[in-house]
């Protein structure tokens, strides 16, 4: 029989079952990190490391602690003053930010605090020239803004070259475009013989440079966010009926008198940064100045301590007005600088009383300039003037309590130092010239 061949390749055979993996577990990607900690005791060794490290870092800190110190630039080694611990933005390692936001942080360790961008009206004047000199030793960069009426060039000459100080010779009474941080106000011809020389001119230049010019630096504030200081002064309170004068007290003025283009333009100026603090929210800070001297004062500006201090160098009498008996205060101009910085850095508005309390009749000051430069100088007798305050005397009780800021320089030893200053511009350049001829 035969065999015979069957072609088996179309028969189909039955498939067997495809291999298949497990599901994966849905939580699986969470759990296995949690389940890897949890042995071995892996989290307790990750937190021993995390409170070791802060505590290393804390340490570190403390130990640390960097400060920025503000130096003292002024032009005696004998000059050496204790500041009082206060709470200032650029002290403890602490900053504040730029454009009148009130954040404050610490700074981080080892980085140095970063200069502000601040502009001084009226810089290159007495008291303008001494603020600018802190604040460009404090790291800050800074413009001086000045017509030079009263302020002198040579007062910042010291710092042309310098990145960080810029000088504009502009007048307030226009408006100025900038980008600042901070404004202190201190544009305004001060002195009585500015203010009683030519009484038409005088009280339109008063006018638009309290009025005006203060709009126009508020108005600047307003638009960059900066914080505004207005150097307002003592004369606010006229020929005063409170003893001493604090700053709740009105005072006692007389509108259309010779001094009113000064006293009256002060109080306008005081109360448009009011209206601009509390109408537009504008940062402010007001200062009332009492009497202050120093090196770089006018040399004829009609004050009685430049007034002494001149006649006595010059050998001429020193003219006292009146019967001698009206007080003064006087206060050395670092201490007053001092008073501006901590008043801008605070958190106050004020106003604030920055003078000397100590009294002295004009009797007793034309004594002291006696003593100090020449104990033969004659005292002249001349009729008073019109409207001049009989006592001036500040209350700076609120100026110590929530400035922690008190003068230190008795005037017994601020004084050697600007008849030193008062010497070498009276007499430089006689004695430079006969030098020269020998």
């Amino acid at each position: 029989m035969a065999s015979e061949l069957i072609f088996r390749g179309h028969e189909s055979h039955p498939a067997s079952d495809a291999y298949s993996p497990k599901p994966p577990k849905p939580w699986l990607n969470v759990t296995r990190p949690i389940h890897y900690l949890l042995r071995e005791q892996r989290l307790v060794f990750i937190f021993v490391g995390i409170a070791i490290a802060t505590l290393f870092f804390t340490l570190l800190q403390s130990s640390s602690n960097p400060q920025t110190q503000i130096p003292d630039s002024y032009f005696s080694s004998e000059l050496t003053r204790t500041h009082n611990p206060h709470r200032s933005a650029y002290q403890n390692g602490h900053l504040t930010t730029g454009f009148g936001i009130n954040s404050v942080g610490k700074i981080p360790l080892g980085l140095k605090r970063k200069g502000l961008r601040i502009v001084v009206t009226g810089g290159a004047g007495f008291v303008g020239s001494h603020l600018v000199d802190r604040l460009i030793s404090r790291g800050d960069s800074v413009i001086v803004v000045d017509n030079f009426f009263t302020g002198r060039k040579e007062n910042v000459m010291h710092h042309f070259g310098n990145p960080r100080f810029e000088l504009i010779r502009h007048d307030v009474v226009e408006p100025l475009l900038l980008e600042v941080d901070q404004i202190y106000h201190l544009a305004c011809p001060a002195s009585p013989v500015h203010y009683k020389h030519n009484p038409v001119k005088t009280i339109i230049s008063f006018f638009f440079t309290n009025v005006v010019g203060t709009l126009n630096m508020l108005g600047l504030a307003k638009r960059v966010g900066a914080r505004f200081l207005l150097t307002s002064t003592s004369e606010v309170y006229g020929d005063p009926l409170q003893h001493p004068q604090v700053e709740t007290y009105w005072g006692n003025v007389n509108p259309i008198g010779v001094r009113s283009c000064y006293d009256e333009g002060k109080r306008t100026a005081e109360t448009l940064t009011m209206d601009y603090h509390r109408g537009a929210g504008v940062e402010v800070r007001i200062a009332r100045i009492f009497n202050t001297y120093g090196p770089r004062m006018c040399i004829d500006d009609g004050r009685v301590v430049s007034n002494f201090v001149a006649q006595a160098l010059r050998k001429e009498p020193l003219t006292v007005y009146g019967d001698g008996k009206q007080t003064r205060s006087f206060q050395f101009v670092s201490d007053l600088v001092e008073g501006l910085m901590r008043l801008m850095e605070g958190e106050h508005v004020g106003p604030f009383n920055l003078g000397n309390p100590g009294e002295f009749t004009m009797l007793e000051l034309a004594q002291v300039v006696q003593e100090t430069i020449d104990p033969n100088a004659k005292i002249e007798f001349r009729p008073n003037t019109e409207d001049d305050p009989h006592k001036r005397k500040p209350d700076i009780s609120k100026a110590k309590e929530q400035l922690g800021w008190e003068p230190k320089v008795p005037l017994r030893k601020g004084l050697p130092m600007m008849v030193s200053d008062f010497r070498q511009r009276i007499f430089g350049d006689h004695k430079e010239d006969s030098s020269s001829t020998a």
